[in-house]
């Protein structure tokens, strides 16, 4: 184990009880990481070579028989809004204070991961839960979290993400472990004082053996702590296509910890890319035209309500980015009204509850959420009108690849990756709060459109010069801060022969 010690926060948060927590679950679970990752490598290269995604024929019992996950957490049967966000002191306290139901905070994608963003996260979390949080601004306002705030979940990083700050047995410690093992050893007990519980949200995963080794560190870390079995509760992503093939499974392994499954929607579509990135039949168009509307993600989200509520659990929806725009009236209705359509369509398709990014959107989705869904939830819905084959989740839409898309792309990703580089994960850009999702549909589609050669609509030149000329001239109107460094990578990943899994873990090595 070798980790510096500097600040103040690392010294409250890395204690040595601590240290030899989070280093008991790396070494107890490691290697099996290590094999789920490579597994993750070997299934890329059978799709490479023509075998598709379909529902495992070994595991058909688990989606045929009859059972349910465990009763729910009476805090958290209610989860019609939930805000997300980094974990940033001020940021915590806006979330809980926001009238959302649960707040999400997040170690992952709208969170840089510096050193210091990581530890001081913890430590804002372990303080919001002891009721202690308080901020003041540089210009003397006065941040405390009301006495009802909204029930705490916590989102760690994935299970393909290190944390290189921390080395157990010479080797970086999954950063997976890290984020959960801090949290849950500074907060599981006392969260469980307060009537509540340690509540996470799981990204990332590809199988259901990725959240058995999930539920397998529940159990440890559980039995570790003293902490009764079943006290976590989970609710994962369904953010990569070849989990929505894997619904049922994945509830299944998690049964005794599960807090449902989430559409991750904006993953999911960069998963998609990713995924069957040298199939020529499989080139999405503009990013902006694929909507939740297109026939593979409704089928997505109707698979996705239909599994959760056969178990008896939530079918959580997905994210409203929009930012209210204080400046413009006309612009704010049309951006609200945008949001307004995303939530009926959500709670008219049977979900539990939905997201968004800004405070000022709660009081909306609260308000469509409580007109469509009476009760709690809508786990008495079970959608037994639904039939999704694997040709339905596989669908590739109709559409354009437009000059405008890809110059868009290029804005987008670039401005995200320079924030990120800066240690600001949660970007607003475009009247959109953008997160790491984001930036990677934006290269992935990049890079597919530039290996398949995509005819740009409304112009003659060829699609790798029109990528290059881009990234010059975004980075030319943005200059300074950490824009070369942010160039140089975007237009590497976006381009690179050979496609680099997360633009993130590229950046990593760029961050302090």
């Amino acid at each position: 184990m070798d980790v510096a010690i500097s600040t103040q926060a690392e010294v409250q948060i890395l204690t040595e009880q601590a240290e030899r927590f989070i280093t008991l679950l790396a070494r107890e679970f490691e290697s099996r990481r290590q094999e789920l990752l490579a597994r993750r490598r070997e299934r890329q290269q059978q799709i490479m070579l023509g075998a598709m995604p379909d529902f495992l024929p070994e595991t058909a019992h688990v989606r045929e028989e009859n059972w349910s996950v465990a009763p729910i957490p009476l805090d958290l049967l209610d989860r019609r809004v939930e805000i997300t966000g980094p974990v940033d002191r001020k940021m915590i306290i806006n979330a809980l204070n926001s009238g959302a139901n649960v707040f999400m905070a997040d170690f992952e994608d709208s969170n840089s991961p510096t050193w210091q963003n990581n530890v001081e996260g913890q430590l804002n979390l372990r303080d919001a839960v002891n009721g202690t949080i308080e901020f003041t601004s540089p210009e003397g306002k006065r941040y405390e979290v009301n006495p009802k705030p909204a029930v705490l979940m916590v989102r760690p990083r994935g299970w393909h993400l290190n944390e290189r700050h921390f080395l157990v047995d010479g080797k970086p410690i999954s950063a997976s472990l890290f984020d959960f093992g801090l949290f849950f050893f500074h907060n599981a007990a006392r969260l469980i004082e307060k009537g509540t519980g340690p509540y996470f949200y799981l990204p990332k995963m590809e199988s259901h053996l990725e959240a058995r080794l999930w539920n397998d560190v529940f159990l440890l870390a559980q039995e570790e702590l003293g902490i009764p079995r079943g006290t976590i509760r989970a609710t994962v992503l369904i953010e990569t296509i070849l989990a929505a093939f894997e619904m049922d499974e994945i509830l299944y392994e998690l049964r005794e910890h599960s807090a449902g499954l989430n559409c991750g929607r904006w993953d999911y579509i960069f998963s998609f890319i990713k995924k069957f990135r040298h199939r020529a039949d499989s080139v999405l168009p503009d990013r902006g035209t694929v909507t939740m509307e297109r026939h593979f993600l409704k089928s997505y989200v109707e698979l996705l309500i239909q599994t959760c509520h056969r178990r008896g659990i939530h079918a959580m929806g997905g994210m409203a980015a929009q930012i209210p725009i204080k400046n413009d009236r006309a612009a704010n209705e049309q951006a609200l009204e945008k949001v307004r359509q995303d939530k009926l369509r959500e709670v008219r398709a049977g979900h539990d509850g939905t997201w968004v990014a800004h405070p000022g959107l709660v009081p909306i989705a609260k308000e469509i959420f409580d007109a469509g869904m009476k009760g709690a939830n809508q786990i008495s819905n079970k959608r037994t009108d639904v039939r999704v084959t694997a040709e339905d989740l596989l669908a590739v839409p109709e559409g354009d690849v437009t000059l405008e898309g890809l110059r868009r792309n290029v804005e987008v990703g670039l401005q995200y990756l320079e924030s990120w580089l800066r240690g600001q994960g949660c970007v607003p850009i475009n009247n959109l709060m953008e997160d790491a999702a984001t930036a990677e549909i934006c290269r992935a589609q990049l890079w597919q459109w530039l290996a398949h050669g995509a005819r740009v609509k409304n112009a003659s030149a060829d699609i790798s010069e029109l990528i290059r000329e881009a990234v010059q001239q975004e980075s030319a109107k943005h200059s300074g801060g950490k824009m070369t460094t942010a160039a140089k990578v975007f237009e590497q990943v976006a381009t690179a022969p050979d496609f680099p899994e997360f633009m993130t873990s590229v950046a990593y090595d760029y961050l302090d």
